[in-house]
């Protein structure tokens, strides 16, 4: 009984979790995120 109310707790969990990360207004944010990496921030010594 306790271990099917867990397993119903996490998967309301993982799908509330999945919906955020694919709302149209996370989409910028993560984009940005996304691009972080590639930024070139002008610092040296950075690259070989």
């Amino acid at each position: 009984m306790v271990a099917g109310i867990v397993t119903g707790l996490l998967l309301a969990v993982f799908i509330g979790g999945w919906a955020w990360a694919w709302s149209p207004r996370r989409r910028d944010a993560f984009d940005a995120a996304a691009r972080l990496p590639l930024k070139d921030d002008g610092g040296e010594g950075d690259a070989p």
